[in-house]
């Protein structure tokens, strides 16, 4: 299963930026050997629509475009359900054992997600109550899509 990222925003170089990178990275060497590619960001710029709705639908209609039959929607919102890093891997495992060709993880803009997006969702995901910015967002989930391949592939790196 074809695993990818998309954002609303642009990170720019800097230790935030090489830190999601390395874990990326560590993803998508480990990925593989378990039927997980990851193949990559895709950032999209902030939507300048005057309002908020129109920037959500906006920025929604670009990540609109990149699903398609077999391809399944995680969107990052504060709302979400908030998953232990099992419960994430056996998700990301339950979808690949069901066959699905891909899987788009979505961090939205600073408006959130048009809820037609959440509506068509398989999950809605929350890395807690709190509001965190882009850039930590991205590092969190590079990280916990590394995590979750050691866990699917029984690696020490977790030790609950």
């Amino acid at each position: 299963m074809r695993i990818a990222v998309h954002a609303v925003g642009r990170m720019k170089a800097g230790p935030d930026k090489e830190l999601a990178e390395r874990y990326f990275d560590r993803f998508s060497k480990s990925g593989p050997a378990l039927g997980l590619e990851f193949s990559g960001v895709t950032e999209i710029a902030e939507s300048r629509a005057q309002t908020a709705g129109e920037r959500r639908r906006e920025e929604a209609q670009k990540l609109s475009a990149q699903l398609g039959a077999g391809i399944s929607l995680i969107l990052l919102d504060e709302r979400g359900k908030n998953l232990s890093s099992e419960e994430f891997a056996r998700k990301i495992g339950s979808m690949r054992d069901d066959g699905r060709r891909g899987l788009v993880i979505a961090i939205g803009g600073a408006d959130g997600h048009e809820a037609s997006l959440r509506e068509q969702a398989t999950l809605v995901l929350s890395f807690g109550a709190m509001t965190w910015p882009h850039q930590l967002v991205r590092i969190m989930l590079a990280e916990q899509l590394y995590r979750a391949a050691t866990i699917l592939s029984g690696h020490p790196y977790h030790r609950a």
